[in-house]
């Protein structure tokens, strides 16, 4: 937030005619901005492009290289940057003049000699707009991220890990290569809730969750499917990666209890995989379909454990454990 901030203080002031470019660096440097001074368009187009561009800029309409309405334009171009306010300076007064700079996109228009403290005053209208605009944004992102992660967990809700998975078979069908799934429940979570409460129960999601993430790598995704269960996406992964995998999340989630307000809580998972590969590629609900057989198999031998998915010749829903699958070279 800070440099947000700092970015609306800094003004950017391209002008060529070394007495008016004096009188503003003065004037806006009492006023307490920080300065940056160029004397072409070109260099203050370049400028604004920097990735801590000055979110303020004045611009002389007549310059070498760029005239300011040329970097207007060029400005308005770049539709995924932040906003920039633009105020353009002219000794043109013509009505057309005021019209073409401001579809150019200038957000206003100063006409010189400029009377400082209009000069002022708009600048400072030029930092409201950008609160504003900032705010909005701020607005629309926290929307976005509500529409689209768990509230609890923070992980991506189930439309967006059902979205992803849906995702990453196109994209096996146009690359290949393979890709696997891990679908995880928390055993005896309801006892969790009788025995502690509700409130606890939040806890051990969230730790929960935590070590997941520590588990996983960075372009692996994981969701919330319903209630105390997950899948993750693992893009480029074959069988032996993705138990691996499975086995060093169970692992992290076992080996300590979890640290509540009602005392430490001992937690454990069971998980079923499966391989989306070249070989036998498999649609987002076969894999699904693998997955949950994996993990209610997981659950049937002992729970606290991991499972594989697998086809037999017939049809969906044959189990490997993990130890199998590793031992017989499982691909």
């Amino acid at each position: 937030m800070s440099e947000i901030k700092d970015s609306k203080k800094k003004v950017l002031i391209a002008e060529d005619d070394p007495i008016s470019r004096r009188l503003l660096e003065v004037f806006l440097t009492r006023w307490g901005f920080d300065v940056s001074v160029v004397t072409t368009g070109t260099d203050a187009l370049k400028v604004l492009e920097r990735a801590d561009a000055p979110r303020l800029a004045v611009l002389d309409w007549m310059m070498p290289g760029l005239e300011g309405v040329q970097v207007c334009r060029k400005i308005r171009e770049q539709k995924d940057r932040p906003y920039v306010y633009l105020l353009l300076l002219s000794a043109r007064t013509e009505q057309e003049d005021l019209l073409r700079g401001l579809e150019s996109g200038a957000d206003d228009y100063l006409t010189k000699p400029f009377d400082a403290p209009e000069l002022r005053a708009r600048l400072y209208v030029g930092q409201r707009i950008l609160d504003l605009q900032d705010s909005l944004m701020a607005a629309g992102e926290e929307l976005l991220y509500r529409a689209t992660h768990d509230a609890l967990t923070g992980t991506s809700n189930r439309s967006v890990i059902l979205d992803t998975l849906r995702r990453e078979r196109s994209r096996q069908a146009r690359e290949g290569g393979s890709f696997g799934i891990v679908l995880l429940d928390i055993d005896h979570f309801k006892q969790v809730n009788d025995t502690y409460g509700h409130l606890c129960g939040d806890a051990v999601l969230q730790e929960t969750v935590k070590r997941i993430t520590a588990s996983v790598r960075e372009y692996d995704t994981v969701g919330r499917y319903g209630g105390e269960e997950f899948l993750i996406v693992v893009p480029t992964s074959d069988t032996t990666g993705i138990l691996k995998l499975s086995e060093r999340i169970r692992l992290a989630i076992s080996e300590k209890p979890i640290r509540t307000d009602a005392g430490e809580i001992p937690v454990t998972v069971s998980l079923g995989a499966a391989i989306s590969n070249e070989t036998t590629p498999l649609e987002p609900k076969e894999m699904l379909h693998l997955a949950d057989d994996a993990l209610y198999r997981a659950k049937d031998n002992g729970r606290n454990r991991s499972e594989l998915g697998t086809l037999d010749s017939s049809h969906l829903g044959g189990t490997a454990t993990v130890m199998e699958a590793i031992k017989s070279g499982h691909r």
